[in-house]
């Protein structure tokens, strides 16, 4: 099941996170699941990602695109996209990265806390580690929430 549109990349996004944002038509994400559908792939000028199928008011549905991946993928506010989605066939994975695969298989406990939380969360988590820029920085965040998670803390908010 797949439906292909063209759509121009606009800013936007929630208040707090400044990104850009595809407007989904109605047909095109009921024809991927309709409400149901909560991940994508989105396949963009031909480089597939997953993706979140978000809710707006109103009812319609779009797609964030971060700062990060309109950059990799040369992609600029105003720029019209040829976009093809169809439902995430795994929509709970996560690509890990290495340094928190690491940390996590070192500490049991943490793995087992951080395959708890939902995707949404593992993701979260992922994303913190994957988007430092200096390799200790990312060993650093990988640490602290494999630690949080095996104590049964919350991994983004730190214990008195």
């Amino acid at each position: 099941m797949t439906n292909t549109f063209r759509a121009v990349l606009e800013a936007g996004g929630p208040s707090f996170m400044p990104t850009q944002v595809v407007q989904v038509p109605a047909h095109a994400w009921q024809a991927v699941g309709g409400k149901a559908t909560k991940r994508v792939v989105a396949t963009l000028n031909g480089h597939a990602e997953r993706l979140g199928l978000l809710p707006q008011e109103g009812g319609g549905r779009y797609l964030l695109l971060r700062k990060e991946l309109c950059q990799r993928l040369g992609l600029a506010v105003g720029q019209e996209l040829e976009v093809s989605l169809t439902p995430d066939p795994n929509p709970d994975y996560v690509d890990l990265p290495d340094e928190l695969a690491e940390a996590l298989a070192a500490w049991p406990e943490a793995e087992t806390a951080f395959q708890a939380q939902t995707g949404a969360m593992r993701r979260a988590m992922a994303r913190k580690v994957a988007d430092a820029k200096r390799p200790d920085t990312r060993a650093r965040y990988a640490v602290e929430l494999a630690e949080r998670l095996a104590r049964g803390g919350h991994p983004f908010r730190a214990t008195s």
